[in-house]
């Protein structure tokens, strides 16, 4: 069903790693999802298929709307990520453009943070 060395790419979170309040089950779905990254990573790379998820910051969407205090949870990303901004839905965009690309061609089974540098900050 997919060409020769296909790509796919999915969104996950860094609630799959650590707990967020308010995210609660979501952190499980996501942390799910990436073991199933991996797995599907081995089994369709003899095909030549990359899969991998892009773990993108916190960003304004509908979803984010159902978790509680959201706003706070930006404006923490904000003055703690080193590069000290959110990211933008733009830049994520960009991020999945290069892994659906040749450009990244030998990455497979990994998750890529598009966060600001957020996700590297111990508090």
């Amino acid at each position: 069903m997919l060409n020769e060395n296909a790509s796919l790419v999915s969104l996950t979170y860094y609630g799959s790693t650590k707990v967020l309040p308010g995210y609660n089950v979501m952190g499980v779905a996501k942390a799910a999802l990436e073991c199933s990254i991996r797995y599907l990573a081995d089994n369709l790379g003899p095909e030549g298929i990359r899969v991998n998820a892009i773990s993108a910051g916190p960003i304004k969407t509908l979803s984010a709307k159902g978790i509680k205090d959201f706003g706070s949870i930006l404006d923490v990303v904000e003055k703690k990520a080193p590069l000290r901004k959110n990211v933008t839905a733009e830049e994520v965009g960009d991020t999945v453009v290069f892994m659906l690309s040749n450009m990244s061609r030998a990455v497979t089974g990994q998750i890529l943070y598009a966060d600001s540098g957020y996700s590297i900050m111990g508090l």
